[in-house]
């Protein structure tokens, strides 16, 4: 328990050190976190005797995040030009799998793409989260972060407390209704305490930003633990002690960050 929360402590230090320090650093760390997220997802997939490209998968996923940050630092024609680059990029991963001697090309193939939209299509729209408004504001994405943290937190300690009625018990047993409940309303109140000083947005909007956060979230918590219970393994790695991998602390994130940006871009445009 001290471990855990030790590694807790430290991540959220470096968590919210990552929007505070401005958008270059911002973008350089998310760029770090999504590679390290897409390469954990390989990882595990090869331990269950999956083989995607690791390293052609890496390099696209390096590179897909870079091209769509670059809308935010170059002129439209020069970032335009990178992100349709990705088109043969791509086809790097399935050129690469003709000189591989595998009984099972196509699935290598997909799951290679699998990780590229499951680890690094999030990271994305949570990166541009602090640029919906055309310049940077740490705001948004340090109150997503927020919110996120204080859903799981209320949903554990509602959970645990009150929680009676299985919310999903085929993926993850222990989740309950009272546990979800309690993080979404955990995670709009928080909201409201955010909008007393982020005037980005009106109170309204952030609660029903929470909202989403927290109804998506736990989906995209249920999503990960599927993927694991599919693979037979309890963590997807061990990069944080007493915590698991790096998938596991941002699968609320995966399906939450991709419905926040839309919400806020439709909302404010």
């Amino acid at each position: 328990m001290k471990t855990r929360a030790i590694t807790g402590f430290f991540f959220i230090i470096v968590m919210l050190a990552s929007v505070l320090l401005g958008p270059y650093v911002f973008t350089g760390f998310y760029l770090l976190l999504t590679v390290l997220c897409l390469q954990e997802f390989y990882k595990v997939l090869k331990q269950s005797s999956i083989n995607p490209n690791l390293s052609v998968g890496l390099l696209n996923g390096a590179y897909i995040f870079a091209a769509v940050a670059s809308v935010y630092y170059l002129q439209p024609t020069q970032s335009h030009k990178l992100l349709l680059l990705i088109a043969i990029t791509s086809c790097l991963i399935l050129v690469n799998e003709l000189f591989k001697e595998s009984p099972t090309p196509f699935t290598n193939i997909g799951f290679t793409y699998l990780g590229l939209v499951f680890a690094v299509v999030p990271f994305c729209f949570f990166h541009a989260l602090g640029f919906v408004h055309g310049y940077f504001n740490g705001h948004l994405p340090m109150a997503f972060l927020l919110m996120l943290w204080a859903n799981d937190t209320g949903a554990y300690l509602t959970g645990r407390w009150l929680g009676r009625t299985k919310l999903f018990e085929r993926h993850s047993p222990k989740k309950t209704w009272e546990g979800f409940f309690g993080g979404v309303a955990i995670a709009a109140a928080v909201g409201f305490i955010i909008s007393i000083y982020f005037k980005e947005l009106q109170w309204r909007q952030w609660v029903s930003v929470a909202i989403i956060i927290g109804c998506v979230g736990t989906l995209g918590d249920l999503v990960e633990s599927m993927f694991k219970r599919s693979l037979n393994i309890k963590d997807s790695g061990g990069i944080l002690p007493g915590h698991g991998g790096l998938l596991d602390r941002f699968d609320g994130l995966l399906l939450a960050a991709p419905v926040v940006y839309t919400y806020l871009y439709f909302i404010t445009n």
